[in-house]
């Protein structure tokens, strides 16, 4: 059986989370997906429709989808064993 990378699904996760959050928060200045914004900003402290805002969400979701991928590489690493 293969194993998955940790580090690198844990980094691609992340980044992928990231990147994507970021953009929500940047497109939803311009009306798109406010709603996606509105409801992560109850997880995510400081993240809001605005540059900034969207740089911290993007902090806080690099994080949390490292933290994802890392778990999924653990768990799959151990079960296909």
């Amino acid at each position: 059986m293969h194993k998955l990378n940790v580090k690198g699904l844990t980094l691609a996760l992340g980044i992928s989370w990231s990147a994507c959050v970021l953009f929500a928060g940047w497109a939803s200045m311009f009306g798109w997906g406010s709603g996606f914004v509105e409801v992560m900003s109850s997880m995510y402290i400081g993240y809001e429709a605005s540059l900034v805002g969207g740089l911290v969400g993007a902090a806080w979701a690099f994080v949390d989808g490292a933290i994802a991928g890392l778990l999924v590489s653990l768990l799959y690493n151990f079960f296909s064993k």
